[in-house]
């Protein structure tokens, strides 16, 4: 008798591992069948300036067992398209949003509504200027980039600008990001003298480069944003800029083309990269923990002349690029 009860208990515990080795392979496959999904809503999404931050978002998502999408989107957004999208993709089981931010009030007013929802980070550029922002925001440091600009410009002239004459370039005007780079640009040019003959914002969409071959000549443009630089590039390569010089910031193939082929001066390329892989890797650890309140994040810049374009310390930045 003590024999048989010995013998229950002992297959009593044996079916009690099994029923718990069962229960930890059915949760650990619901896991994985049950991904977390973030979706990702940035302006123009299939063009090349993209690419290495879309690859970011890749190796973050694999590293993380997390599915990610990037919305096909417009050359340019609206505040109401982007809210549109937003809630498109929340509806279609977004738990949480990885966005570049349309400019403006409405936009922050939009996204406090929605953030109440999934979480929210933000991509290359905050709502608002040197002010405290209601979300986290991955990107580099745009007054920083601007200013380096300049003193790229001034160390090629020696300091010696008097006289010279300066266009200022963006795809936009109102945008944090710009706003930045064009107070740290004017910043690092305040006493070289130089004259600043005009500063416009243009989306560069179709025959954005005729707007651009009207503006009154200078010596030399700067671009504050890769459609900028590869609209001003593409304007110099037929010879519609009277000559102008370009200095500018970008991230895709066409921006280190035109600096191999000497039509832009200098390049500073933002790692966007890390752009990606850190904005998602963020919302991943708050999607994981719901004590975690994620953080904002600074990702770096690279100064590239066209010597030192393919050394061996700029090859991962053109990798990145062309993915």
């Amino acid at each position: 008798m003590k024999n048989d009860k010995k013998t229950f208990i002992l297959i009593e515990a044996v079916l009690a591992v099994l029923i718990l080795v069962l229960a930890i392979v059915m949760i650990s496959e619901k896991r994985q069948d049950d991904r977390y999904k973030i979706s990702v809503v940035v302006p123009n999404s299939d063009d090349r300036q993209w690419s290495a931050f879309k690859y970011g978002l890749r190796m973050a998502a694999a590293d993380n067992n997390i599915e990610m999408s990037v919305a096909s989107t417009a050359e340019t957004l609206t505040a109401q398209e982007e809210e549109r999208l937003l809630r498109d993709e929340i509806e279609n089981g977004a738990d949480a949003l990885i966005l570049y931010p349309v400019p403006g009030e409405e936009t922050e007013e939009m996204l406090q509504e929605i953030g109440k929802k999934v979480p929210i980070m933000l991509v290359g550029s905050a709502l608002t200027d040197g002010e405290d922002t209601v979300f986290p925001v991955t990107e580099p440091d745009h007054y920083t980039m601007g200013k380096a600009l300049g003193e790229e410009l001034i160390k090629d002239y020696e300091g010696k600008l008097d006289g010279k004459t300066l266009g200022i370039l963006s795809e936009t005007t109102d945008s944090a990001a710009v706003i930045s780079r064009e107070m740290g640009l004017r910043a690092a040019l305040a006493d070289s003298n130089v004259r600043i003959r005009w500063a416009v914002g243009h989306p560069f969409t179709e025959g954005g480069e005729s707007f651009l071959g009207v503006q009154p000549a200078v010596d030399i443009i700067a671009a504050l944003d890769d459609s900028s630089l590869t609209a001003a590039g593409e304007c110099a390569a037929s010879d519609s800029l009277h000559g102008a010089r370009i200095y500018g910031i970008g991230n895709s193939t066409e921006a280190a083309y035109y600096l191999d082929t000497g039509v832009v001066e200098c390049l500073l390329v933002a790692d966007e990269f890390n752009l990606g892989y850190q904005s998602l890797n963020e919302i991943a650890k708050e999607l994981d923990d719901y004590l975690y309140h994620m953080q904002s994040i600074e990702v770096y810049h690279t100064i590239i002349r066209k010597e030192e374009l393919f050394s061996e310390e700029n090859q991962e930045i053109l990798f990145t690029m062309s993915q």
